[in-house]
């Protein structure tokens, strides 16, 4: 038996539904007489969410003319309806049966068909059964009667097309093909899936969401803009990483989409993105997809009180692929604002006695916390932007209402100190009031009677922000300040945000800077790049330092993840090395306590799986591409997408199947005190939601390092 040709607007790609057309030659198909005979068509379909029941998917036309009727079509519950054949089934639609086509033969999908997501639909038909595949998967079955039963009618037969809907039903097709061997749809659905592009909400930063779903954003002038990041992901059908694509980010309006143009009196462009440290326009530099993953730090120079008062979105698409709403992806709608401040006078230095650090000292472990950083003269970030030089010898006289200090010297440094943290935290006279802090409060270098603390404002401006803010911040301020200064911030900044996690992170900040400079130096030898290949032995050395005591290292999978944490090729800049590092110290530092580094250190019965993506814990969960494994099953992992000074870096996260046979995520706080060290069990216990958890099975082989 021939196979028939199939059409799919131009080759085997993507294609709209409409313009889908199958020739199926039927005296080809008839000839077994037992059933085996027959053909199998089979694609990927993506339905948009305006798709309705009632809606024809593809329909069936005699090739000599006449009227179409139904071939696959959405029925009630947006379920999945396969009807026979026209002119080879007796139990074939007749034209102008309509919707909900009540006492027509047809098969149903059990399930309710996804939209705005891709699935996989093959139809096998023969001359006495038809069945309904969908992801690979067998689903419905029918049998059927042959309108032609005599071998002398198989002349009669007709050809048949199968026709994309030309109703108002959005949809599109991937990679069509339409054979006469039977059984093949399982193979054919494993090869070659098709893209989506998304944004993953999980990883923004830098973003006000108002209570009507509207992200606020400050931009306008360079010197009140802020950063926002956003990551989009590219990854096939069955949630694997795409390889070797480019994304653009664009700022459109929000109700039509069109472009937003740089207006008359705007000498820049209205979106702006950070690379290396420098803005360029967006448009002008997509970025690479890194294990499916691109991280986008953008600013926004136009406001929208400047264009009607309107509303934007980011608009991310693929590079060199035609346009397709399956490769786009939009942020939700941005109202662009600047905020005002007015100055205010330097007040007097807020003081805690030495009394009251030694009882901060006594009740609190300053873990995390390395030698004091002095200030040589600046206040060392890696953005160039952020470096404030000073000269003591400028500061001899200081004038104002505030309390005497023990040298110039001091006073020198204090004012210096002012002058960083706000121009770090965004003292620009367009910040908002609550951005402006009280100048004369500053930190004290000193180790004198007396130690100088943060002011309130400071405190809860660091409560408020961003992480990203916060983590611009720590970076000029810990070297340069004592390990008393930062638990005096970290206990505060506890306190106000409700947090105890805000707390290790401030308090881990500056070893966590020391170490990655020194790591950094050994890496790079002073350049500015180093192999990636060079990089991986220093890193796994530093690991093994912090982690110790422990015998189990970062395998070469840990290393594929960490290479996608820093967005790296086959070299690495010092701001993918800061990227890494910001992840991967707190995770060691986290693996260094008793309780756990004893459950990172079992490597026979492996309990912690430390370094995968969140998708490689969801699939190891996963009999197959739908059927999840037994309830309590669980995996246990290092989010990803959390990074210093973010309170959840370091924390593990159990993926684990509940009793709604569905994959779940849950944070573990490895600060319960009762825990016994090396019983993992007392320790998801203490987790209301995982009580009913049984032993692990392990992941697969092939997840193994």
């Amino acid at each position: 038996m021939a196979a028939a040709a199939a059409g799919c607007g131009g080759g085997g790609g993507y294609c709209e539904l409409r313009d889908v057309r199958v020739e199926l030659d039927l005296s080809k198909v008839v000839g077994g007489g037992d059933g085996g005979e027959g053909f199998a068509v089979c694609f990927w379909l993506y339905l948009s969410s305006s798709a309705r029941p009632s809606s024809v998917i593809l329909h069936q036309m005699e090739g000599g003319g006449g009227g179409r009727v139904p071939f696959l079509a959405l029925g009630e519950g947006s379920k999945l309806v396969l009807f026979p054949l026209l002119g080879f089934h007796r139990e074939a639609p007749t034209p102008g049966c309509s919707y909900p086509w009540t006492g027509i033969t047809n098969l149903a999908e059990v399930n309710e068909c996804p939209l705005d997501n891709w699935f996989h639909v093959g139809c096998e038909v023969t001359e006495h059964i038809m069945r309904l595949h969908i992801d690979g998967n067998l689903v419905a079955e029918a049998h059927l009667c042959l309108l032609y039963n005599k071998p002398g009618n198989q002349n009669d037969l007709k050809q048949i097309n199968l026709l994309g809907s030309e109703d108002k039903l959005e949809g599109y097709v991937y990679n069509m093909e339409l054979s006469s061997m039977l059984g093949t749809i399982q193979q054919q659905y494993a090869e070659n899936p098709p893209f989506k592009l998304s944004i993953d909400y999980s990883c923004c930063d830098g973003i006000e969401e108002g209570d009507d779903g509207i992200w606020n954003i400050v931009g306008g002038k360079a010197s009140c803009r802020r950063n926002f990041i956003l990551e989009v992901v590219l990854v096939d059908a069955f949630g694997e990483a795409v390889k070797d694509r480019e994304i653009a980010a664009s700022l459109v309006y929000a109700d039509n989409g069109a472009l937003v143009e740089k207006s008359r009196d705007d000498s820049e462009p209205p979106l702006l993105i950070s690379c290396d440290g420098l803005e360029y326009p967006a448009v002008s530099r997509p970025l690479p997809i890194i294990r499916g993953r691109a991280l986008f730090k953008l600013k926004i120079s136009q406001l929208s009180s400047k264009c009607d008062n309107k509303l934007f979105r980011i608009y991310f698409s693929t590079l060199d692929m035609k346009r397709y709403p399956f490769l786009e992806a939009y942020s939700k709608p941005i109202r662009c604002i600047s905020r005002n401040r007015t100055n205010r006078q330097l007040g007097s230095v807020k003081r805690i006695g030495s009394s009251l650090v030694d009882e901060i000292q006594s009740t609190n472990n300053i873990e995390g916390v390395g030698h004091n950083g002095k200030s040589n003269g600046r206040l060392q970030t890696h953005d160039p932007s952020s470096v404030v030089c000073f000269h003591p010898s400028k500061f001899s006289k200081i004038e104002g209402d505030v309390h005497k200090v023990a040298s110039e010297n001091k006073q020198a440094r204090k004012m210096m100190l002012d002058k960083g943290v706000q121009d770090v935290m965004g003292s620009d006279s367009t910040a908002s009031d609550f951005d402006s802090m009280d100048a004369g409060s500053s930190w004290s270098g000193s180790d004198g009677d007396e130690v100088e603390s943060f002011s309130d404002a400071e405190i809860f401006r660091y409560c408020l922000d961003s992480t990203y803010e916060r983590l611009k911040f720590l970076r000029s301020a810990a070297p340069s300040v004592n390990e008393d200064d930062l638990v005096k911030l970290a206990n505060q900044v506890s306190l106000y945000s409700g947090c105890a996690h805000h707390r290790n992170q401030i308090l881990m900040s500056k070893q966590l800077l020391q170490e990655g400079a020194d790591t950094w130096n050994l890496i790079s030898k002073n350049n500015e790049h180093a192999l990636w290949s060079s990089a991986v032995n220093e890193i796994k050395a530093k690991f093994m330092d912090i982690v110790h005591p422990s015998n189990r290292g970062l395998s070469e999978q840990d290393f594929e993840v960490l290479r996608g944490i820093a967005g790296c090729g086959d070299d690495i800049g010092r701001d993918e090395f800061d990227k890494l590092w910001s992840w991967l110290y707190p995770v060691a530092a986290a693996l260094s306590k008793d309780k756990i580094n004893k459950l990172w250190d079992c490597t026979t019965h492996r309990w912690i799986e430390g370094l995968i993506t969140l998708e490689e814990a969801e699939n190891a969960l996963r009999s197959s591409r739908e059927l999840v494994k037994r309830q309590g099953t669980f995996v246990l992992r290092f989010p990803t997408t959390r990074s210093w000074p973010h309170p959840d870096a370091g924390s593990l996260v159990v993926t684990y199947v509940g009793s709604d046979n569905s994959i779940h995520h849950k944070l573990l706080s490895l600060d319960v005190s009762d825990a016994r060290s090396g019983n993992l069990e007392d320790l998801l216990l203490k987790e209301p939601e995982l009580s009913q958890l049984s032993r692990v099975d392990r992941l697969p082989t092939s997840m193994q390092s």
